[in-house]
């Protein structure tokens, strides 16, 4: 395993464009960031919005669209409402053109958020199509900068490289995403096997992606966020006037009905890694390839080529947590 790292340092540090001794904010220049998120049915998007929005205020990243890769009519009203919150109400937010997912959680805390929090954007509906707001946004940014970062489906993914020419670009979408995106970090599968929720809710999508994708592909793990607790201290803020700590403290409470103390992280993993240097805080394994069946099982073949990496554990749970709930509890001024 030592060898293995020492081995993929040198390629990794490119990959990454890694600072040698990176400290938070410091920064050469801000990740340009595409967040495509189900956010729903479960909560943790509530803290990897919050993470990007804290990480971009830090001036650490630039916000280029916040897209919902679950069709049901809250998803993207809740997105707008953070955005809103953060004061970035200008960033555009985009709807699956065929959602595959079309649910949320039985609590439906994102129908009593929007209530308290925004209750003008509870029945709006009229979102662009994330797979234009993808090749609008691609195609203004200059090449190889964009970082995308999904922490739901990849069924907004599908339908950007299923994309033609059009009058944004002259290019296929597949050709655009080669050009444009630097690299992809998802939070998806379970490695080195096993099946994980935003891989086989859409395993169409996901296996047509994951086979065509044209750069390289970070995958924060179901394993990564299971271990890593976070939200009892931003709950515990009880702030009325903070989504954030709103959404949270409602849905420890009430979730699945089953009241707990803190709830997994999976997507604030990815966010974090997406933006800064993962290997401060994970081991970085790859190349390899992840390989999809059609029921959504995933395998990890560490012999291919292909670039596709995957995170795993270096310190104790806690020191992430920290990192991430520290984050989490930043509010904007």
């Amino acid at each position: 395993m030592k060898a293995l790292f020492v081995y993929l340092l040198i390629p990794l540090l490119v990959f990454f464009s890694c600072n040698s001794n990176p400290q938070e904010g410091a920064v050469a220049s801000p990740e340009k960031i595409i967040f495509d998120t189900d956010m729903g049915p479960d909560y943790d998007d509530v803290g990897a919005i919050a993470i990007l929005h804290a990480l971009a205020d830090l001036g650490e990243c630039e916000i280029l669209a916040t897209l919902a890769s679950d069709g049901h009519p809250s998803i993207a009203p809740t997105i707008e409402m953070f955005n809103r919150y953060y004061g970035k109400g200008g960033i555009p937010v985009g709807i699956p053109d065929n959602g595959v997912a079309n649910f949320t959680a039985s609590n439906n805390w994102n129908d009593s958020l929007l209530v308290r929090f925004a209750p003008d954007l509870k029945s709006k509906t009229d979102y662009p199509k994330a797979s234009e707001i993808y090749r609008k946004v691609l195609a203004s940014q200059p090449d190889k900068s964009v970082t995308i970062v999904t922490v739901g489906f990849t069924t907004n993914l599908a339908e950007l490289l299923k994309t033609g020419n059009d009058d944004y670009s002259p290019l296929s979408g597949v050709e655009l995403v080669k050009k444009k995106v630097k690299k992809w970090v998802a939070m998806a599968g379970r490695f080195p096997e096993g099946r994980e929720f935003n891989v086989f809710i859409d395993s169409v999508s996901s296996s047509y992606v994951l086979e065509r994708w044209p750069t390289p592909i970070l995958f924060s793990g179901f394993e990564i966020g299971e271990r890593i607790f976070t939200g009892s201290k931003v709950a515990e803020k009880n702030d009325q006037n903070n989504p954030v700590s709103w959404a949270y403290k409602y849905n420890l409470a009430t979730y699945e009905n089953k009241p707990v103390k803190n709830r997994m992280s999976w997507d604030q993993t990815a966010v974090l890694c997406a933006i800064r240097d993962p290997e401060r805080y994970f081991y970085v394994c790859g190349p390899g390839k992840i390989i999809v069946n059609p029921s959504g099982y995933n395998n990890w073949d560490p012999d291919s080529t292909k670039d596709h990496y995957f995170l795993v554990h270096k310190y104790p749970y806690q020191d992430i947590s920290d990192t991430l709930e520290g984050l989490m509890m930043y509010q904007p001024k």
